[in-house]
């Protein structure tokens, strides 16, 4: 298993829970199904199908954990649909306006009964806790998405101490003196051949750059007239590759062949595999973070 995404989290205190403890805290937590009359569930499941009564998997000093949330799908469009042809029975039945309130209370009616017999959306996301190196790493594309499970996870142990890191640099403005070399890159990162550049003073000035020198001419000529470097696609210590977008999360992360190749073949036991996979992404993983840091001024740790 690897991450496809990744946004990462700074411990500001001790994580104090052994394997044991947090698989007690999250089976408290664990998923349940929506019931007939809910719109969504949020709640622990096992992270390795092989072991499919663990909620926490263990590994080198690292903790694998996933959360899974199922939604009930409503079109929006069927709602209205039935919705106006309510409203428009009433109308011509009773003679009378119908007005926002009354609606509204059509509107709930409507979902409680279309509820039992919509489909379901699951969703997992995974989270890797490495309290010796002080991270919480979660597979999410989105904020949105990480603050879910990180608010799950402090309702189940109770407190998490975490912070996004904070930078002493804005990662924009290096990222963009980068393609115009006026800063040299860390000798661990390497630029790839995709970026996207935006505009500050006009909404919606985006340019998407794909397969081309990213520090040609053309380009400097743009990040010259003011534009800035939002997105940039980078090669970590030949064993990464990934677009570091400027609020630092790591999107489409995926190994490089080279590091693929370099990996020793675990026996045919999926367990056995399992487990290499985890311990080496937290390997990597908790090495990739400082040298991101590192790249940018390092960690502003003023305001923690």
């Amino acid at each position: 298993m690897w991450f496809k995404n990744l946004i990462f989290y700074r411990l500001t205190g001790t994580f104090d829970k052994d394997a044991q403890s947090l698989e007690t805290a999250l089976a408290e937590h664990a998923f349940q199904p929506c019931g007939s009359q809910e719109m969504s569930r949020y709640g622990w499941i096992p992270p390795c199908k092989g072991l499919p009564d663990q909620l926490v998997y263990h590994c080198a000093g690292y903790f694998l954990i996933c959360a899974q949330k199922e939604e009930k799908i409503l079109p929006g469009g069927v709602i209205r649909e039935i919705l106006e042809e309510k409203v428009e029975e009433i109308e011509h039945q009773q003679a009378r306006k119908v007005y926002r309130r009354e609606r509204n209370q059509l509107k709930d009616e409507i979902i409680l009964d279309l509820l039992p017999r919509a489909f379901s959306r699951r969703q997992q996301t995974w989270a890797l806790i490495a309290p010796q190196a002080g991270w919480v790493l979660v597979d999410a594309s989105s904020h949105k998405r990480a603050e879910e499970l990180l608010s799950q996870l402090r309702t189940s142990i109770g407190s998490l101490p975490v912070v996004l890191p904070d930078v002493k640099q804005s990662p924009s403005a290096v990222m963009s003196h980068w393609l115009e070399q006026q800063q040299p890159l860390p000798v661990s990162l390497q630029l790839l051949d995709e970026a996207e550049l935006k505009d500050n003073l006009v909404e919606g000035g985006v340019i998407r750059i794909k397969g081309q020198d990213l520090t040609s001419s053309e380009i400097v000529a743009h990040l010259e007239a003011g534009k800035r470097v939002a997105k940039l696609a980078l090669e970590w210590d030949e064993n990464l590759r990934f677009m570091l977008h400027e609020d630092l999360s790591v999107h489409r992360l995926k190994q490089t062949d080279q590091f693929r190749e370099q990996q020793q073949d675990v026996a045919d036991d999926e367990l056995a595999r399992f487990d290499a996979d985890v311990a080496q992404l937290g390997l990597e993983l908790t090495r990739l973070m400082p040298d991101l840091l590192q790249a940018f001024g390092g960690e502003n740790t003023a305001g923690q």
